[in-house]
């Protein structure tokens, strides 16, 4: 019997039962045969503090310092670069004022990166304060810490029912029985499933596609010093990949069941057409695809802390795109509310990112 049983082995999964632990014994149960394999291993692991909503961007702020420093840091230089195309200054300028970019020139732009294509592209701005994040190495990181307080990590082990009796959480696998006193809802798109399951209102999650192709670095180049590319209004996105270029649509289709998720032919091919006019070579060859799902509540705010009916229920949920950036705040957070403890965050972002919201 547990004191804490986390559901979900991704960095949502693995960083709150790395907090918990210090408060009581922890197994955290992942269906997959490997951690952070859904999601959590198809980010595209940058760090941009002021990249959400209000609440998301109080995590990333309060996260810093974690990613720079725990454990030797887990952040690299990168740099953002937002372009825009004919007709797009609008959206770009709106970028500039959400993010705090600083306009350059198109010929500075060039400057940064040589693929790109000084005919069409109308401005562009720069943000130096982004970082490329070790998804590994920070899973790893709160893994070791979980592992440090004696937890236990069990891969391979799908769950196949809930139940409470007693005031315990009984959770079944395909070969065992696991009990709990408390129970993690840290399943990334599958969070309503798990709710259903224990018994507990789900609180409408929709996970929403996300694709990606790798392929050739723009002309040979050597990209590894570019900055990542945006288009203005995140109508697409690039970036450097060991070597490569990877090239996203940016889409949010949204998937009424969740499951492995995979790229779109389709989505992907219209979303490199609105990257193709940025760059003066062209796109020929596409080495691999793939997709992810980005799982959002319907206010599109992360979902932190005890069930407003069953608070023996934890919800660490609706991370989408932002689950590692604010990891080590988010599940500083849960652990600072299942102690009852005072949060280092303003109330207001607790209370706006609070399960009650939804009572």
């Amino acid at each position: 019997m547990y004191d804490f049983l986390v559901i979900g082995g991704g960095i949502a999964g693995t960083s709150a039962g790395a907090r918990l632990s210090h408060l009581g014994t922890v197994l955290l149960l992942e269906g997959e045969t490997g951690l952070a394999y859904h999601a959590s291993g198809r980010s595209a692991a940058l760090f941009e503090a002021q990249y959400g909503l209000p609440s998301t961007v109080a995590l990333n702020l309060a996260s810093q310092e974690y990613h720079m420093t725990a454990n030797g840091g887990v952040l690299s230089p990168r740099g953002l670069l937002f372009l825009s195309g004919p007709g797009e200054e609008e959206a770009l300028a709106a970028d500039v004022a959400e993010m705090g970019l600083t306009p350059i020139s198109v010929e500075d732009a060039v400057a940064r990166v040589p693929a790109i294509n000084a005919d069409y592209v109308t401005g562009a701005a720069y943000h130096d304060q982004a970082w490329d994040l070790d998804t590994d190495l920070l899973v790893g990181n709160f893994v070791k810490e979980l592992r440090a307080n004696s937890g236990t990590v069990k891969t391979g082990h799908p769950v196949t029912a809930i139940s409470r009796q007693g005031g315990l959480w009984q959770v079944t696998t395909a070969d065992q029985t696991y009990e709990a006193l408390q129970l993690v809802n840290a399943a990334g798109a599958w969070v309503d499933e798990v709710a259903k399951m224990a018994g507990i209102a789900p609180l409408g999650f929709t996970p929403l596609r996300r694709s990606m192709a790798r392929m050739p670095a723009p002309g040979g180049h050597d990209p590894s010093s570019w900055p990542m590319l945006i288009g203005a209004g995140e109508t697409w996105y690039a970036k450097p990949d060991a070597g490569k270029w990877i090239v996203s649509p940016a889409e949010e289709d949204p998937i009424e069941t969740p499951h492995d998720a995979w790229a779109d032919d389709m989505v992907l091919a219209e979303g490199i057409a609105r990257y193709q006019p940025f760059v003066t070579e062209e796109v020929t060859r596409v080495e691999s695809t793939w997709a992810g799902l980005r799982t959002f509540a319907p206010d599109r705010t992360l979902v932190l802390g005890r069930d407003a009916e069953v608070p023996e229920f934890i919800w660490v949920a609706g991370q989408g795109g932002y689950g590692f950036q604010t990891a080590p705040a988010a599940s500083q957070l849960v652990a600072d509310l299942v102690a009852n403890r005072p949060p280092d965050l303003p109330p207001e972002i607790v209370a706006a990112l609070s399960p009650a919201r939804f009572a």
